[in-house]
């Protein structure tokens, strides 16, 4: 997914060539002032600010505080007309990364730009990578909109936030949480992330993965065995249960375990206690129990796969993990850390992609969702040889899976927004859309493309073409 810049600036023809610059390569959003980019900055999230510094009202300096202050915090480029030394020296001292004269320069701000965005970048992974090797409570990074999980939980998209925000909410309890998710969603991550932000923090964290252990083997695996409790059993062993005792067992694929096991797992729940195969005795664990699925337990308590009793048991709080497809927002945040990731770990320079190839990669269908695009990643860093990156340089990799980008199609067709009597031509109907839909979204040019099915730099290119929508 391109950048987001927001552009501030008093002086509409200034803002309007900056959008036309700059609207191709980024996805751009206006402010007429301080006051209403102060408002934007607080509703919407942007990678970069570039602000005029003298404007009516509050000046650009109000606007760099603000955007430093805020959890997700953009780059920041001043421009003015009456720029000097001292007032370059003050913005740098603020918190701006660069600062540009007008009249723009368009080749420069180009390249001012990309080492803002650049230098972001790295500060965004050395904050990333500190968070992961830091003893403090994962989430507890009050500063980071991208919530972080030994480097792997990037969540920019507000299906992952909300994840993520649920996860938080539940941590403290005692409840049982069942995750559900397609294979490679990173439903493990967050069981981590439930038990790192619990008071149990600090005990084990026991992951199973069920599909893993042989069904005759699963039951002893899970809750351990007695001497001469079955051949070759020669010596007590501790189960999984135990191991977690006081923390947290996570059971991955809960949808494979066997009849058997699934009566005893759900006695635990029912007693919080356990009998290890050839015992006597009980035994009891405080133990918080996070499950995980890729499959349709209720649908398997239908067919009797999976036991009823044993589901609703499990599945006191659900939290359902978003395909990478459904959440395109967080596409770019991960390429870029798991391109630095491994860079670092093999010490050579991470590539740089350029737009194109982001927007590929943000329509690719992700199949094997994070763990493809982690592998992918790894991939590209060992074995590409260019500095920069385009689509032409994956080649057919992602042709077969690749969704057509939004476009004007449903714009010229919506029926809902004509009235049938209405017959215009193609340039009319565009026009009385686009009007019927900025009234729709009170002026708001975010929700009036989300209306027409196209992005907002389509939205912005096309109210560029019609001089009589900006009267």
């Amino acid at each position: 997914m391109p950048a987001n810049i927001l552009i501030v600036d008093d002086e509409k023809h200034t803002r309007d060539g900056l959008i036309a610059a700059l609207e191709d390569d980024f996805d751009v959003f206006a402010a007429s002032g301080a006051d209403e980019a102060l408002k934007m900055m607080d509703a919407e999230t942007f990678d970069l600010v570039l602000t005029d510094l003298r404007m009516g009202g509050k000046s650009g300096m109000s606007v760099v505080d603000k955007a430093l202050s805020v959890p997700y915090k953009p780059a920041c480029i001043m421009m003015t007309a009456f720029g000097n030394v001292e007032t370059a020296v003050d913005a740098m001292k603020r918190g701006a990364a660069d600062f540009i004269s007008k009249p723009i320069d368009l080749d420069k701000l180009d390249a001012a730009i990309s080492r803002a965005l650049k230098i972001r970048q790295e500060k965004l992974k050395e904050k990333l990578d500190s968070s992961a090797s830091s003893s403090a409570p994962v989430g507890d990074h009050s500063d980071l909109k991208f919530r972080n999980l030994s480097g792997e939980i990037i969540a920019k998209s507000r299906a992952m936030n909300a994840v993520l925000d649920t996860a938080r909410q539940v941590a403290p309890t005692k409840a049982t949480v069942m995750i559900t998710g397609q294979t490679g969603t990173g439903k493990e991550l967050v069981a981590h992330f439930i038990h790192s932000a619990s008071p149990r923090r600090d005990k084990p964290f026991v992951p199973v993965h069920c599909a893993a252990i042989p069904a005759n083997l699963l039951e002893s695996e899970l809750f351990g065995y007695e001497r001469g409790a079955f051949t070759g059993a020669v010596s007590r062993r501790m189960g999984r249960f135990e191991a977690a005792d006081g923390g947290t067992l996570f059971l991955d694929e809960i949808g494979e375990i066997d009849a058997p096991t699934q009566v005893k797992l759900l006695r635990f729940l029912e007693t919080r206690s356990f009998t290890r195969l050839g015992a006597e005795k009980e035994t009891n664990v405080d133990v918080r129990l996070v499950c995980a699925t890729n499959r349709n337990l209720l649908e398997m308590t239908k067919t009797g796969q999976f036991r009823e009793d044993l589901y609703y048991r499990l599945n006191v709080v659900e939290i359902k993990i978003p395909s990478l497809h459904e959440r395109p927002e967080d596409i770019r945040p991960m390429v870029d850390f798991y391109l630095a990731h491994f860079a670092a770990e093999n010490g050579i320079q991470a590539p740089v992609l350029s737009p194109d190839a982001y927007s590929v990669l943000e329509r690719y269908s992700w199949r094997g969702n994070v763990r493809e695009l982690r592998n992918f990643c790894e991939n590209l860093v060992v074995t590409n040889t260019k500095k920069v990156v385009s689509a032409a340089d994956f080649g057919d990799r992602f042709s077969s899976e690749i969704s057509p980008e939004t476009t004007s199609p449903k714009l010229l067709t919506d029926s809902k927004m004509i009235s049938p009597e209405h017959t215009f031509s193609k340039k009319e109907n565009e026009l009385e859309l686009i009007k019927k839909a900025l009234e729709a979204a009170h002026g708001n040019k975010s929700k009036a493309a989300e209306l027409l099915g196209i992005s907002r730099r389509t939205l912005h290119r096309k109210i560029a073409a019609y001089p009589e929508l900006e009267k």
